[in-house]
Order: structure tokens, then C-alpha cells, then sequence
């Protein structure tokens, strides 16, 4: 799933005539690059999310035959469902018993994705059963941080700005665990699908993963080597047209 309804606020003036989707990045626009690279991953079937002008997106994928795959859309033209209700909202345009791979559109990366989805969890190879949800996480300047084990289970969000903390288990120290940043990419496993249910229509992804990680397997995953590019702002979109040709 591409994750391509947000407003791109922070590429404004150029999303006040365009969605994010269609900026483009070394002549072609970011939702051409992860179409690309899931294709060249091995994926078939992608649904991509449409809110802010999403018509522009729907056209833009007709006039290249989506690109020789099963591209499907969810609409959320009447609401942002932010990143967990689109999530919800797609999920019957998904195989029931195939885990989802989520992208952000304006994630860049050399993240190997079609690893992620795997028999078993690139973060813990020697484990005997998939997670439930892996989470691409990195060491990167943020003020908001998934806290991990260990054994990179997750356990709860800091912001270290404001000092908020979020997690099932009271007491919480953040500093006994790990800091990571999120990457804007992850895969969902069938078995949380149920979970989804009974969430409201809007919701985000990251609150969903906080409530159900002390019952669930909610891993991160740290790729050696990544390199990862967030194109959300207009400095970080001069970046990437240098970003794009060293990966």
C-alpha cells in the first residue's frame, strides 16, 4: 500500500496545484519511484490512498497502464483517515491471508523490500514464527521516537521535546531503551487484521501499534546500511535529486 491522500503541507507552494504523490524528483514524480521499486520487489497487486486532488493520481495512473500492475485505489476524497483508518479502509482490497507492505510516497530508501516480507523477520531471522507487524526504524534527528527491547520488541513513543510518553506499560523509562525513528515503511501481518475492526474510521497507525504491543509481536528493524531520505519539505526535495542517483 502507498500511502499518497496527505495535503504535503510542507512541499507547499507546489502541492497548492498538485497532490505529494506527483512532486517531482529527478524527473519523475515520488509516486513513480515506489512504484518502481515494489514492482522491481516482486509485488503485484498495490493500493494507493487518494484524498488531496486525488483525481490528478487516479489520471496519472491510467495514462501509464498503473504501470503493468493490479493498482487499486482508496478513496478518502470525503476524509483523511490518517495513516491507520487508511489502512483499515483498504484492507478489503488486500488478500486476507497476505501481509501488506506500507509506503510512504515521500519515503526514498534502499530498504530491500521485498525481504520484509518474508517467511521469516529480517530482525530476527532465527525466530521460528513472523511478527505481527515489522516496523523499518532508523537512528535519525526527530523529535518523536519509537522505544524498543533488546530484542526490538516494541514497548512504547517518546517525544523528547515535550517529555510525552505513550506505552501499555506504566513507569516506562525511556532511557533504558532504544530510541529509533520511524521510516514511513512497514508490513502488517493477517493476524492483526481482526484488530482493525474495532478502531474508529480515523485513526493513526502508530496509536494502533502502541495498543496492542504488549499482546502482539510489533518488531522493528534496523537495515545495515540504510539510507532513507524523508522528501516531506522543500529542503529535503533539493536533497533528493543527488539522494536518488547514489542509491
Amino acid at each position: 500500500m502507498i500511502f499518497a491522500a496527505g495535503l504535503g503541507t510542507r512541499l507547499k507552494p507546489l502541492t497548492d496545484t498538485m497532490p505529494k504523490a506527483l512532486v517531482s524528483v529527478g524527473g519523475q514524480p515520488l509516486l513513480w519511484h515506489v512504484v518502481q521499486k515494489l514492482k522491481a520487489a516482486g509485488f503485484e497487486r498495490v493500493v494507493v490512498n487518494v484524498h488531496h486532488f486525488a483525481q490528478q493520481i487516479v489520471d496519472y495512473l491510467r495514462q501509464n497502464q498503473n504501470f503493468g500492475l493490479d493498482i487499486r485505489i482508496s478513496d478518502e476524497t470525503e476524509q483523511l483517515l490518517e495513516t491507520g483508518g487508511g489502512i483499515k479502509r483498504a484492507l478489503p482490497l488486500f488478500d486476507q491471508d497476505s501481509p501488506i507492505l506500507i509506503h510512504n510516497v515521500d519515503i526514498l530508501s534502499n530498504v530491500a523490500l521485498g525481504s520484509l516480507v518474508g517467511g521469516q523477520s529480517p530482525a530476527s531471522p532465527e525466530a521460528a514464527a513472523t511478527p505481527d507487524a515489522l516496523l523499518v526504524v532508523s537512528r535519525r534527528a526527530t523529535k518523536r521516537y519509537l522505544l524498543f527491547d533488546e530484542e526490538m520488541i516494541l514497548d512504547g513513543w517518546v517525544n523528547i521535546e515535550t517529555g510525552q510518553v505513550k506505552s501499555p506499560y506504566p513507569g516506562l523509562n525511556p532511557s533504558d531503551l532504544k530510541s529509533l525513528a520511524f521510516s514511513g515503511i512497514h508490513v502488517v501481518w493477517p493476524r492483526l487484521f481482526p484488530l482493525f475492526r474495532d478502531m474508529p474510521d480515523r485513526f493513526g497507525i502508530i496509536d494502533f501499534y502502541l495498543k496492542h504491543c504488549h499482546q502482539c509481536a510489533i518488531l522493528g528493524y534496523e537495515q545495515k546500511g540504510l539510507q532513507l531520505l524523508d522528501v516531506g519539505k522543500l529542503d529535503t526535495l533539493e536533497q533528493a535529486e543527488t539522494f536518488i542517483k547514489q542509491l
